[in-house]
């Protein structure tokens, strides 16, 4: 199938929203990231034989448990990713509604994130034919560029803002494992999912060649 054909433009576009929407979907989950003890017997009796004062107080402070882990943000990954191999599949209508769509999912400050994540995948866009031919390495320098200014820009603005920013160490953490599998996202979109870069005379979506 042509690569610039409207089918494949369409099918790619949906491809990746339905992969926005499953990641999302995933990190939505009420991942309990303490440590469970299987083999020591609950030193508490049941909520049902306890005050009710004494079960609320007891389930408050189940769910104020500080979280100790972030997994990495594989939709930035993803958009990045996108970004740089075949832009015209990820327009930047698309990006704008996925990445809002996390902003209000994911409880952050609505429009943030998501316009700084949109401007760095229209830098790398910008960037996709020097990138292109220059080595991997350079590509991940880059991409781990873009997330470290991502970070700091979206903490300036929200400290400007007096808004609590998220706890510097979870965020740092999120940061390193997103840098680390990026090689593994760029691998899955090129092998899995056949999204590669235009090879050198090829026309773009815009009719300019590569």
């Amino acid at each position: 199938m042509d690569e610039l054909s409207p089918t494949r433009l369409w099918l790619m576009r949906s491809l990746f929203v339905v992969l926005a929407l499953i990641i999302l979907f995933f990190q939505l989950l009420p991942i309990d990231t303490q440590p469970v003890s299987l083999f020591t017997p609950d030193l508490f009796p049941p909520l049902a034989n306890i005050d009710p004062a004494e079960a609320r107080l007891r389930d408050l402070l189940k769910h104020s448990t500080t979280r100790n882990w972030i997994g990495p943000d594989l939709l930035i990954s993803f958009a990045f990713a996108w970004s740089l191999r075949r832009p015209e599949y990820v327009p930047m209508l698309v990006l704008a509604c996925v990445f809002l769509l996390s902003d209000l999912l994911l409880q952050r400050p609505p429009g943030l994130w998501a316009a700084l994540a949109l401007l760095s995948c229209e830098n790398l866009r910008g960037r996709s034919r020097t990138l292109r031919d220059s080595t991997f390495g350079a590509e991940w320098l880059a991409v781990s560029i873009l997330l470290v200014g991502i970070l700091l820009m979206n903490r300036i603005v929200l400290s400007i803002l007096l808004v609590t920013p998220p706890q510097l160490g979870l965020s740092l953490i999120e940061l390193g494992m997103t840098i680390i599998v990026y090689p593994a996202v760029v691998f899955v979109t090129r092998s899995g999912m056949g999204v590669r870069r235009a090879a050198p005379g090829e026309l773009d979506s815009m009719g300019a060649r590569g």
